[in-house]
């Protein structure tokens, strides 16, 4: 998945994500975390849990994945680890098939071309 899109004469660029950890979208959430894109590189912060619970390694593993999808280089991350402040940084292997570089949108006649 490309960070730009297109769509008619309009690039639109992804630089700020907010992730939800929902089962459907709508409902309440349990973790909430935001993503500042710059470049090849992510940053996240803000990782909050309801009720003070950890993270587990599956929830790093989907930003994990979200980075690939987004071709990030470097992700790194900040939180809070039994009361000590923390930042690390991971690097991020690229995914070895592409993604397709044209998908239709909702409306039958409106293609969204995905650029690099």
């Amino acid at each position: 998945m490309s960070k730009h899109v297109q769509i008619g004469e309009w690039i639109f660029e992804v630089k700020m994500v907010r992730a939800l950890k929902v089962n459907k979208y709508g409902e309440p959430y349990s973790a909430i975390a935001n993503c500042t894109i710059n470049g090849d590189s992510m940053y996240v912060d803000g990782m909050l849990t309801k009720e003070d619970k950890e993270l587990a390694k599956d929830d790093l593993a989907s930003f994990y994945k979200f980075s690939q999808l987004m071709n990030i280089k470097q992700c790194s991350y900040h939180r809070y680890l039994n009361g000590k402040s923390f930042t690390k940084k991971v690097d991020v292997k690229p995914i070895k098939n592409g993604l397709p570089k044209k998908i239709l949108s909702s409306s039958e006649n409106s293609t969204i071309h995905l650029i690099k």
